[in-house]
């Protein structure tokens, strides 16, 4: 079945508000997560945009998140390293941290918030990319689920 992962920011399929987007206060919306499987070790995510023009934008990445988080929080800090031991690696932009979505204008674009079991810790460093946390959680995923929001700019 799954990680179901979900919001209070927006629905599955649904826009995005602007106070989630560098048009707006550029904070990380909520995300709570549930149906995870028995062995998980840590959690990662990615937020991507794959609809970017010069390809696929990520907009964050964080792994080695605590087994017993169901979620987290809205306006999560960019530090590299959160207090709870979890890391949030170098976004499209080159900062850690959540950076919302602010397309060209045009076309909406779709916003992907996945969410993987592991069954390990990951050793990577802060100023690891995604393309380094995909080679890293290959192998290791247990189950996986995903929120997609929309996001148009004004």
């Amino acid at each position: 079945m799954g990680i179901t992962v979900t919001s209070t920011a927006f629905a599955a399929g649904k826009p995005i508000p602007v106070k989630y987007t560098g048009q707006g206060e550029n904070i990380s919306p909520d995300l709570s997560w549930r149906d995870t499987p028995d062995g998980v070790v840590s959690f990662a995510l990615i937020c991507d945009d794959p609809d970017a023009p010069a390809g696929t934008w990520v907009h964050w990445t964080m792994w080695n998140i605590p087994p017993t988080s169901t979620g987290l929080a809205q306006g999560v800090a960019s530090d590299a390293t959160l207090p709870d031991g979890s890391v949030q690696g170098v976004t499209s932009s080159g900062r850690h941290g959540y950076g919302g979505p602010m397309p060209p204008k045009g076309n909406a674009h779709h916003y992907y918030f996945r969410v993987y079991a592991l069954d390990t810790m990951l050793s990577l460093p802060a100023s690891a990319n995604r393309a380094q946390l995909d080679a890293a959680i290959r192998g290791h995923i247990l189950s996986q689920g995903q929120l997609m929001g929309t996001y148009q700019r004004q």
